[in-house]
């Protein structure tokens, strides 16, 4: 019979984004891997229930989500339907710029992958508890839902510095690294390194950086209310049953939330220090639309450009026109009052307008890069007039006609000579001109030869917006090869030397959930007992079953004297321990 998943349709997540989509396979999940779910939720659901925000803990319900076993994505992503957002699962890290596109699509992307139990905790790579538990149910709040959409679609158009991207593959492997069951001391050290070598050198805070971190302190470690009592909204915080419960503690900072937030840089291998507290979900729209305000898709401009060539990355030009251009910007040329006149992109380029390519406007077309002057033109008249205005009637008094050279001065001083070709319009406005046999100069320099095929003018007298990524995503990431990331497929958690203690727990999980052949904890304590010295949860499930059926085994004070002794090898295991014991004590 075919799992739930395999009848999962993600036909609704844009085609550029689907290699991302991971299946998730529920016969992977070990029993091992359900009782660490089971083990989590519980303490979650016993903390939470006063620690966390009121429409968390009505997500839970909202969402279905079983503290049972594992969630399916297909369940999840009916649930989530319900609230205009969809699931969809992924393995291990994506990039972030393709987490915000699916986030500003109102997608929640939920890692298949299992924490293991010795990171029960915290995991710092992205898991199913992380996503699941931790996201979803607070998407059930409209105001916070409205939010997180809002930040998705601001975030996808913040500007990514190469070194963003470096950083980001460190903290990748460091991260895949330390959840591998087959790492080595060696191999965290060498990826801890680099991880720290890459940070160091990361001096310039880009936008994105700036977006990260106004996520990190609301959406992943947020608190909201009263400064003095506030409770926990953040997925970090209510996916970590250990930093949850301690992040109350006075030693931990709370912070009124304003737009100071972003100046503030995380660790996501350590606790963090400081907490910022939300007034309510409304507040984190509103600072969220301060921030915004700052940024080069708001200012354009110079100030865009100047942070799109210091990048390094493919972002988007955007002129008063509509006309997108999507590059790199390699440099671009100022008249005396600072204002820019001509644009040099480098490498594969696309002419978009509203987000959509032109047609023969692609990358397969401008591959090697493009330029391009900006600003007014003037008339034979001598009046200026901008470039998206001008007609056929004012290129012919300019020279344009019957295959005759004509010449196009724009204020700057910049000349545009050759033969009229064709026109590019959008609506009512004239985007682009195209020109063969076409010479583009600004006093003696040539800034396009003839020699370089057709040149195409774009059309616009300034610059509004300059945002990250290409315009067109889709058709720019085809055309240039698309991500060079590519997804993981999901692997099992279980170790050949774990085989015999899954076989223990799947007895366990039978009889608990068949309430039967009780008689039968016997063996598996036994086996226990004898086999497995050093395992924690399963001694925990043994004493659950046995207070709640209030058995009389022979061997639960020696179950019990283990999982303490066990205990004693961390302070972190014996806190958790001692918090698993205590849900026993208050179900009774």
């Amino acid at each position: 019979m075919k799992s739930a998943s395999e009848h999962y349709d993600d036909s609704f997540v844009p085609i550029h984004l689907r290699d991302f989509v991971a299946k998730q396979d529920p016969a992977l999940y070990s029993a091992i891997d359900h009782s660490t779910w089971r083990f989590i939720m519980k303490l979650s659901k016993q903390f939470y229930s006063h620690a966390a925000h009121q429409k968390y803990l009505d997500g839970l319900k909202e969402t279905g989500i079983s503290t049972e076993r594992l969630p399916l994505i297909s369940e999840m992503d009916a649930a989530l339907k319900k609230f205009g957002w969809r699931a969809a699962g992924i393995v291990g890290f994506i990039p972030p710029s393709v987490f915000l596109e699916f986030q500003s699509l109102g997608i929640l992307v939920i890692a298949c992958d299992m924490r293991r139990p010795e990171h029960v905790d915290y995991t710092p790579s992205p898991d199913i508890v992380h996503e699941a538990a931790g996201h979803a149910p607070i998407i059930a709040d409209p105001d916070y839902r409205s939010y997180l959409k809002k930040y998705g679609e601001i975030s996808r158009k913040a500007i990514f510095f190469k070194k963003d991207l470096d950083v980001y593959e460190a903290i990748r492997a460091l991260s895949d690294i330390k959840e591998d069951p087959n790492s080595t001391a060696k191999d965290i050290e060498d990826a801890q390194k680099r991880f720290e070598k890459e940070l160091a050198t990361a001096t310039e805070v880009s936008e994105a950086t700036l977006l990260a971190r106004m996520g990190w302190w609301t959406i992943e470690y947020g608190l909201v209310g009263d400064i003095k009592n506030p409770k926990i909204y953040g997925a970090g915080l209510l996916s970590s049953v250990s930093e949850s419960y301690h992040c109350f503690n006075e030693d931990v900072k709370k912070i009124p939330l304003s737009i100071d937030c972003v100046k503030m840089g995380y660790d996501i291998t350590k606790p963090q220090p400081q907490l910022y507290v939300a007034q309510d979900f409304e507040q984190l729209k509103s600072v969220l639309d301060d921030l915004s305000k700052t940024m080069a898709f708001t200012k354009g401009g110079t100030y865009g450009l100047d942070l799109a060539q210091k990048a390094e990355t493919v972002t988007t030009t955007e002129l008063d026109s509509g006309l997108q251009i999507s590059s790199r910007l390699k440099n671009y040329i100022k008249n005396k009052k600072g204002d820019p006149v001509y644009l040099q992109y480098i490498g594969p380029t696309q002419l978009a307008y509203k987000d959509l390519e032109i047609e023969n406007q692609g990358t397969a077309f401008h591959k090697e890069g493009f330029g391009t002057p900006i600003g007014k033109i003037r008339l034979k008249d001598g009046s200026f007039i901008v470039p998206q205005e001008i007609t056929i009637t004012d290129l012919e008094k300019l020279g344009f006609t019957h295959q005759s050279v004509g010449e196009l001065e724009f204020d700057s001083g910049v000349k545009v000579k050759g033969v009229f070709q064709s026109t590019t319009s959008r609506g009512n406005k004239s985007i682009i001109l195209s020109f063969e046999n076409c010479e583009v100069r600004l006093n003696n320099d040539v800034l396009f030869s003839p020699s370089w095929g057709n040149f195409d003018l774009a059309l616009g007298s300034k610059v509004i917006s300059v945002f990250g990524n290409a315009a067109d995503r889709a058709a720019y990431l085809e055309s240039t090869g698309g991500y060079t990331q590519k997804p993981a497929s999901m692997k099992s958690n279980l170790r050949p030397n774990e085989v015999e203690l899954n076989k223990l727990y799947e007895k366990v999980r039978t009889i608990r959930d068949s309430e039967s052949n009780l008689e039968a904890l016997d063996s598996v304590a036994k086996s226990l007992i004898k086999d497995h010295p050093k395992d924690w949860l399963l001694r925990f499930e043994l004493l659950e079953l046995n207070d709640r059926h209030e058995l009389t085994s022979s061997w639960a004070n020696t179950v019990k004297a283990q999982l303490l002794q066990i205990g004693n090898h961390s302070q972190q295991l014996k806190e958790l321990i001692d918090r698993g014991l205590s849900t026993l004590k208050a179900s009774k």
